[in-house]
């Protein structure tokens, strides 16, 4: 094997990678980090990729890409995997995979690795991906393949002379414009409490400011295009957004999730921004779509979350979705007005030039112009299965023939 594409974070996991790559398989490593908002020194990076032994590094700006590419799908389907994780992380790999993809055919290599351990959905995300983009790549995981503990790649680091960056934390953190993921250390006790060290983003509650921030987001074809009334960039809004979120100390998710592979964790993410945009947009959707378009679009986006989360970005049916949400789009035009108050955020406006709310119809007023004895017919046309049913079983019809009837009279 010639030359292996490594995804690089920098820290422990990959920096030992690109040392074991080489002993192991006696081949070039080349490095790719993306931007996609970490906040991270990205040339510092680099540098340190090279003091591994990196023999060419791609720093790639991939902000806007992510935004565009990802974010926005996912703020159009309203995604939130298993109605908690807006899929932060989750978001950010499949454009990873598909960076390092590109790097691989433009440097003709043989290989993709990535830093995942085995018992994480990260590994799956990356592997389906780059299968699916690009069949002919081997991919190697070397942390799943040399089953090292911390602390053993640690003695391995400093046994090679890798240049490890110092941790200032006990906790494993992954994070991008759209959310902050962490792991580990007490967190990994589902019956204690978070302490607040762990946060970056969110402020307590409790220190937030004692007066509500008012904040109206307005959406273009379910894009959101402004914050009170001045008009961004989404990753300009997204990032404003995470700001004026995080410091109402709102933002904060803590649940227990269902990973790929089985197992069950404590999840703690920070995602002010990402929640609200979610919350304002699935709500102009309520005003602007009907009844119908939304129970199906809700299942639509339930199903687009289980994909993204799973790592089939590529699926089929994930494209699928997409189209059925874009044309949904095109109505989903307004502004939504939301409250954020010591932790806690509602919406508490919303307005559209696509709106099915219709006042004269909604009132209870002297301006009404809902007929009311129109109900009347429709009652009797409602209920009419559920009376000829309820009937039957009251004959005894069905009660010879299963115990339904009488649960029913049980019952009453």
């Amino acid at each position: 094997m010639s030359k292996v594409v490594l995804a690089y974070s920098g820290g422990l996991d990959t920096s030992v990678s690109v040392k074991w790559l080489q002993e192991k398989y006696g081949a070039d490593v080349i490095t790719v980090t993306l931007n996609i908002g970490q906040n991270e020194d990205m040339k510092e990076i680099e540098e340190r990729a090279y003091g591994c032994g990196s023999v060419r590094h791609y720093s790639i700006d991939a902000v806007k890409d992510f935004v565009s590419d990802y974010v926005l799908r996912a703020i159009k389907a309203d995604a939130m995997y298993q109605g908690k994780y807006p899929l932060s992380t989750a978001l950010g790999r499949p454009l990873i995979a598909k960076k390092l993809v590109e790097v691989a055919r433009k440097e003709n290599a043989d290989a993709v690795a990535h830093g995942c351990t085995g018992k994480g959905n990260d590994q799956v995300r990356f592997e389906v991906t780059v299968k699916s983009l690009e069949p002919r790549l081997k991919l190697i995981a070397p942390v799943r393949e040399w089953n090292m503990t911390r602390d053993e790649e640690i003695a391995y680091a400093q046994r090679k002379g890798i240049p490890v960056k110092p941790s200032r934390s006990i906790y494993s953190i992954d994070q991008n414009l759209w959310g902050r993921s962490i792991e580990s250390g007490i967190l990994e006790h589902p019956d204690q409490e978070p302490p607040f060290d762990v946060f970056e983003w969110v402020v307590p509650p409790e220190e937030a400011p004692d007066m509500p921030s008012y904040v109206e987001i307005s959406f273009e074809n379910g894009v959101p295009i402004s914050l009170n009334g001045r008009e961004m960039e989404p990753s300009v809004l997204i990032q404003e957004m995470n700001r004026i979120a995080g410091s109402n100390g709102v933002g904060i998710i803590d649940h227990i999730e269902d990973r790929l592979v089985g197992i069950k964790s404590r999840e703690v993410y920070e995602c002010p921004a990402a929640l609200c945009l979610i919350e304002a947009h699935s709500d102009l959707e309520k005003l602007v779509l009907t009844r119908m378009e939304l129970e199906f679009k809700e299942n639509a986006g339930r199903i687009w979350s289980w994909l993204v989360y799973s790592g089939l970005w590529e699926e089929p049916l994930r494209y699928d979705i997409d189209s059925f949400v874009s044309e949904t789009q095109k109505r989903v035009n307004g502004s939504v007005r939301l409250k954020l108050y010591k932790g806690g955020m509602r919406v508490v406006g919303r307005s559209s030039r696509n709106q099915l709310y219709s006042l004269e119809l909604s009132t209870y007023g002297m301006g009404s112009t809902f007929d009311q004895k129109k109900a009347e017919g429709f009652i009797e046309l409602w209920g009419l299965q559920t009376r000829v049913a309820n009937n039957v079983m009251k004959e005894g019809d069905v009660e010879k023939h299963s115990g339904y009837g009488k649960e029913i009279k049980e019952a009453k």
